[in-house]
């Protein structure tokens, strides 16, 4: 198989501050790159307010990723993501 480029929007817990924010992101992405994929742009937004609450929380941290790696590694990513009780919402697409 050949990889694929997603694009990934995920919404984390408010309350992590930066450097939370960029350790919680860090270790998702090195499931991309641990089996062979590549991370080509992380884009961190900050605390923005939520159009509607999600789990009694008003706001969360939104981080944008550009990744490419095999399609069975973007839904492992997406699985141990939705396991992680920091993030609110993910929303994975492949570009």
């Amino acid at each position: 198989m050949s990889a694929h480029k997603y694009e990934m929007m995920f919404i984390a817990d408010p309350e992590l501050d930066d450097n939370g924010l960029k350790k919680l992101t860090d270790q998702h992405m090195e499931i991309v790159t641990k089996e062979g994929g590549s991370v080509e742009n992380i884009d961190i937004w900050g605390r923005r307010k939520l159009a509607y609450e999600i789990d009694g929380k008003n706001e969360g941290n939104y981080v944008v990723v550009t990744y490419s790696c095999e399609p069975q590694v973007s839904d492992e990513l997406d699985r141990v993501m939705n396991l992680n009780e920091a993030i609110v919402r993910t929303k994975i697409i492949r570009k």
